[in-house]
């Protein structure tokens, strides 16, 4: 069976989505692998630290016993005593294989070894003076103090042990944790990149579904186009679904990052990861956006008008907005007529006005004016949004309801291209009419107006 080009086209992708799900599968392994070496380095860490615990309370319950055998003459102490130092060797053993791979803390352990034998001595003098002499005082004091400022160096010496297993501790967790990045970042590519790939084969396959539809009759047609509606509006649903969990984690960690690293690096050098943060913004938005005229398009997208109060609608409104007014532009709010409750798909009419007021904020320069008002009439509600930003180049006016239409002048300003064919959309549904008036450098102002005879037909 000869195949066609498409057809290898199809077969191709498959097998690079099975590579890629292989090598993301298998480099998922390799960083588990490493997660669960950090987790047993961190055990190792905690094990460090309760055996030098461990280690000062066996000198403690020594320096017990013997005290307590001098004071009183009590042999059940000494026998306390012997009983807490033969527990040491394996402890100081046990250290000693720990901490065998990291040559600071053996040199440490050795110097620990060696205050430790010195405080033994002393502590075995001093059991042998009272054996000798229970009266010697004198000397008694004198091996005290030699004792204590032994015991001081070795909890000194202890802490340092404990402040540097510590640090391990924290570096090592600080590696986990960039392993479970890593693991994400790989996790996003490789789905991405599947995204492309199966967008290709979608692409081929609806090539190939087009040209059976051309060999069949006009009826057909018809059902064949509906079809594709739904498949186009589930294959959107679906590449919405899927994305918008890792583009959440993006944001998530960038949120995070933004919140840990602003007390410690200069605000010039978190350019990237603003970049990150809005890159992904932009993206989650285009995917809603996308989503919405796919669902339009299909013919799904849900008008559920109800009665609304329109005045604290739109304060709601503004100040939803107002955290994206990033250049801090005064936005006014005025109403004319004493309307109070509109018939309106809340929904839709939020979409509509957030999108004319984010433009208005997005194309006007710092410090601006963005006019907001509300007219209520009798039979039609009116909105008007006026900015003194960049302004419409006549020609992009006639295009500008259609996706991916923008306007020459915009330059770096970021954007889809799709804000005002939603726009659009949502208005139809609600049987109303949108105009501008624009001149380039003098700002614009879009009218909307909704009817409301016969806005429940």
């Amino acid at each position: 069976m000869k195949w066609s080009l498409e057809g290898k086209w199809i077969a191709a992708g498959f097998g690079v989505v099975m590579v890629l799900t292989g090598g993301i599968s298998f480099t998922s392994y390799q960083n588990s692998t490493r997660l669960a070496e950090s987790a047993n380095k961190v055990r190792q860490t905690h094990e460090v630290l309760e055996t030098l615990i461990g280690i000062l309370s066996v000198l403690n319950e020594s320096e017990a016993g013997r005290r307590g055998y001098i004071l009183f003459n009590d042999p059940s102490e000494l026998d306390r005593y012997h009983q807490a130092i033969q527990t040491l060797t394996p402890r100081l053993d046990r250290l000693q294989k720990l901490t065998a791979n990291d040559a600071t803390q053996q040199q440490q352990l050795t110097i620990l070894k060696a205050l430790i034998a010195q405080r033994l001595i002393l502590a075995q003098q001093s059991i042998q003076l009272h054996q000798q002499d229970p009266l010697a005082r004198s000397a008694q004091t004198n091996r005290m103090i030699a004792s204590t400022r032994n015991r001081q160096e070795i909890q000194k010496l202890v802490s340092a042990m404990q402040e540097q297993e510590e640090q391990t501790l924290e570096r090592w967790v600080k590696q986990s944790q960039a392993s479970i990045k890593l693991r994400m970042l790989l996790e996003f590519v490789g789905t991405f990149l599947t995204f492309l790939i199966l967008s290709g084969i979608f692409a081929l396959l609806y090539r190939q579904m087009i040209k059976r539809q051309q060999a069949e009759a006009l009826q057909q047609k018809l059902a064949q186009e509906k079809e594709l509606g739904e498949l186009k509006l589930q294959f959107f649903s679906m590449v919405s679904h899927e994305f918008r969990t890792p583009l959440s984690s993006i944001l998530g960690s960038a949120q995070i990052l933004d919140e840990t690293l602003q007390p410690l690096v200069e605000k010039q050098k978190l350019k990237s990861l603003y970049r990150i943060r809005s890159a992904a913004q932009l993206m989650t938005q285009l995917l809603s956006d996308i989503l919405t005229l796919a669902r339009a398009e299909a013919g799904k997208l849900e008008f559920n008008p109800k009665l609304v109060e329109m005045q604290t609608f739109c304060l709601n409104l503004l100040e939803d907005v107002q955290p994206l007014n990033k250049s801090q532009h005064k936005i006014q709010f005025t109403m004319q007529g004493q309307c109070t409750y509109a018939y309106v798909d809340e929904r839709l009419l939020y979409s509509v006005l957030s999108n004319l007021i984010s433009n208005a904020i997005k194309y006007s320069p710092n410090g601006g004016t963005v006019d907001f008002m509300l007219a209520c009439e009798t039979d039609v509600l009116t909105f008007k949004v006026r900015d003194e930003g960049i302004g419409i180049p006549q020609e992009t006016q006639k295009i500008l309801y259609e996706p991916f239409r923008r306007g020459e002048n915009v330059g770096g300003i970021l954007g889809t291209g799709l804000g005002l064919a939603v726009v659009k959309k949502c208005i139809d549904l609600h049987h109303g009419k949108i105009s501008v008036e624009s001149e380039v450098d003098m700002g614009t102002t879009f009218v909307v107006k909704i009817p409301q005879e016969n806005i429940q037909s």
